[in-house]
């Protein structure tokens, strides 16, 4: 959109305020007619032919849409992966604290992953990794969906949660 004087066409399609057409005019006809109005002369459409140009409060119009982008970015919302980390010898109050952690993240509406990490040779036990996965999964069993199984990837062992949508 381009505002005032930068029209280069020899005639413009121009819409009034009200939203209905006063026809094809020079831009300096439609210029004055604008400024007599005490608002702005708008190209909308410079590719048309005539270029079709509006007489509006640019001002406002340009309020107006930065409004509604606020109200429609107001209601999206975005979803994060929270990680927790864990250790195949996990004590039970550890495990316990991470499960709080865990309840929060899917209370605020956030996925989790859930990361195993294994050091030297715990990795060949990862039957024992897996297990503790499995009770994590059990015991938020009526708040969470398992998005991705325990599965290996190097060193490390992931599962995802997401949490239930009743």
């Amino acid at each position: 959109m381009r505002v005032n004087n930068r029209i280069r066409a020899r005639e413009v399609r121009v819409i009034g305020p009200d939203g209905g057409q006063l026809g094809i005019l020079e831009p300096q006809v439609a210029l004055a007619k604008a400024q007599e109005l005490g608002l702005d002369l708008v190209e909308i459409s410079p590719t048309a032919r005539p270029p079709v140009c509006k007489i509006m409060d640019y001002g406002k119009y340009k309020y107006s849409m930065k409004k509604k982008a606020a109200e429609t970015k107001k209601h999206q919302h975005s979803t994060e992966v929270k990680e927790i980390k864990f250790r195949p010898k996990i004590e039970e109050h550890d495990f316990d604290t991470k499960i709080g952690h865990i309840k929060r993240f899917l209370g605020e509406g956030n996925k989790v992953k859930l990361t195993m990490m294994f050091r030297g040779r715990e990795i060949t036990h990862s039957e024992i990794a897996k297990a503790v996965l499995d009770k994590v999964a059990v015991q938020l069993a009526e708040t969470v969906t398992v998005e991705q199984a325990p599965r290996l990837e190097g060193r490390n062992m992931t599962m995802l949660l997401a949490p239930k949508h009743a």
